[in-house]
């Protein structure tokens, strides 16, 4: 991977972000210039910062500037612009009149304003609650929230007709409609919306709980008769409920798509995952908050065979991952062969959940992740790596650092397991954890209360087969807690064949544990109830 200095703009505001180097640790920090771009000498703007990416306000519109990042080895700089002052269609005005009174259904007059944006216009949506079935953005357009608006999704099935091409849990199928959709779902055809930018202080909330089961009351009885066949096969998904939750719309789903912002807004409560993006690149999420409690499947964040896509300095309450990498699953996503690549998530917080996943839908390939400067500690799943024998595929070139987890697993499981089998075993290979401090403890938030479980802080599980167990793996500067005492022992995987705090099993050539220590202390962490 190329080290990243990248930039997004508004008409006032320039965010600047940048790899972490290699040389740099926890504590290390970064000066950042700002530089007027029509002019030679001193910065307009400057900023010490301990996290790798800052951001600029009270810019003048349409103006160029240069960014330069003071790193430990070295300067990097960037030439960048505000964007103009963009024409605000009011959603709320004539000719649209939409009413933000919670009650009062606004698909059509939102649609109107959508359509009628151009590249220099801008989506207004004021304050007030803005009740609206699906939505269609475009390529060349900017959707803006003020603070005290919410854009919320309907709990109604029918208003996220007519169904579109999507993939949920790996598969291609038809899925009702996400509350925003952009582009639509060809993994044979270029990208289909470009440019787009989804901002402000707002919040975008979806049904939630309650379209789901909508939902998936409908497509149980369309599909009873082929449930019915299964007979005994029904106990390789997860749930029996499982088939008929899978035409689940998601809150933005985004496929084939290129160069999306979406920034500084409160989003969740969608049926399914929230930021789903399919075969897309060059998607950047920042500032944000997800929200899922109550919400089967309620992830946050899904790159799902998409390349290029960073997230930084967000905050998670999801029921499900935070972040969930994936490239599709068993021999259509090894045909697709489209893999996710090229991701990066940083200095972000995961307050409960399963945390950060790859997997379990990797068949067509996940590889260059950098992940640093997060924290996940309460979470169920920690840092997880994730695959059935059924998959195929592969995950390698994984770089963990400077993160706080519950736990760390890169691991072989037998859930959502359908389908047809892969000609080959997954491989995970070549993968790197340094500067990592590991609980040795989960937080289990699933049962709509908060108990404490603790677990191995490392495990390792690979497949039996030759040439495909765990192999390549280097943990370095790693700090364990001590088994906190008093909490409910081992019930998330036993723990037979455990030493101490590390669990390895089917493991190949190159395991490497170096600079491994253990503290007595333990991290205390608050019990969100939101």
């Amino acid at each position: 991977m190329e080290f990243m200095l990248d930039v997004r703009a508004t008409d006032t505001e320039l965010v600047v972000f940048w790899d972490k180097p290699e040389c740099a640790d926890a504590g290390t920090g970064y000066r950042v210039l700002l530089y007027d771009g029509d002019k030679i000498g001193e910065p307009v703007r400057c900023a010490q910062v301990q996290r790798t990416h800052c951001t600029f306000d009270g810019l003048a519109p349409d103006h160029a500037y240069r960014a330069q990042v003071c790193l430990p080895d070295g300067r990097l700089s960037l030439e960048c612009r505000t964007t103009p002052v963009k024409e605000r269609l009011d959603i709320s005005r004539e000719p649209y009149g939409a009413v933000g009174d919670g009650k009062t259904c606004n698909t059509v007059a939102i649609q109107r304003a959508i359509d009628d944006c151009g590249p220099q216009q801008a989506v207004y949506i004021p304050a007030g609650v803005w009740l609206t079935g699906a939505l269609d953005l475009h390529s060349d357009m900017e959707l803006i929230l003020e603070e005290g608006a919410t854009l919320q999704g309907t709990e109604d099935r029918r208003d996220y007709l007519p169904k579109i091409p999507s993939r949920f849990e790996g598969h291609e199928r038809e899925c009702y409609r996400s509350l925003l959709n952009l582009g639509r779902m060809d993994h044979d055809a270029p990208c289909s919306c470009a440019h787009v930018v989804i901002r402000g202080k707002g919040r975008i909330m979806g049904g939630g709980a309650a379209l789901a089961k909508d939902i998936a009351q409908d497509e149980a009885k369309r599909l009873e008769a082929y449930i019915a066949s299964l007979g005994d096969r029904i106990s390789e998904y997860e749930k029996p409920e499982t088939i008929s939750h899978r035409a689940r719309g998601r809150l933005i789903n985004m496929s084939n798509c290129h160069d999306i912002w979406i920034h500084g807004l409160d989003v969740g409560f969608s049926p399914s995952w929230n930021l789903h993006f399919i075969y897309s690149d060059r998607i950047v999420t920042d500032h944000c908050r997800f929200f899922s409690r109550g919400v089967w499947n309620g992830d946050g964040w899904d790159p799902d065979s998409s390349t290029d896509c960073t997230l930084f300095a967000c905050e998670f309450f999801t029921e499900d991952d935070s972040v969930a990498i994936k490239s599709g699953k068993n021999p259509e996503g090894n045909r697709i062969a489209r893999p996710s690549r090229n991701i990066r998530i940083f200095d972000s917080v995961c307050r409960y959940g399963h945390g950060l996943c790859i997997g379990s839908e990797m068949s067509g390939g996940v590889e260059g992740i950098r992940i640093w400067d997060c924290e996940m500690g309460p979470t169920w799943s920690g840092i997880e790596i994730k695959a059935t024998r059924k998959r195929g595929g592969y995950v390698r070139d994984v770089v963990v650092r400077d993160c706080t987890a519950s736990h760390v697993m890169l691991h072989s499981v037998g859930f959502n397991d359908d389908g047809e089998a892969a000609r080959e075993i997954p491989v995970i290979e070549n993968c790197r954890f340094e500067g990592l401090y590991l609980l040795g403890r989960y937080l289990d938030n699933n049962a709509g209360h908060m108990d404490w479980h603790s677990c191995p802080s490392i495990e390792l599980v690979g497949f039996a087969e030759a040439g495909h167990e765990i192999r390549d793996v280097r943990f370095a500067r790693i700090t364990m807690e001590n088994p906190h005492r008093g909490e409910t022992t081992d019930i998330y995987r036993p723990t037979a064949g455990a030493t101490g705090s590390i669990y390895m099993e089917n493991c190949g050539e190159g395991i490497s544990l170096e600079s491994i220590r253990t503290v007595s202390e333990h991290k205390e962490y608050p019990l969100y109830k939101d």
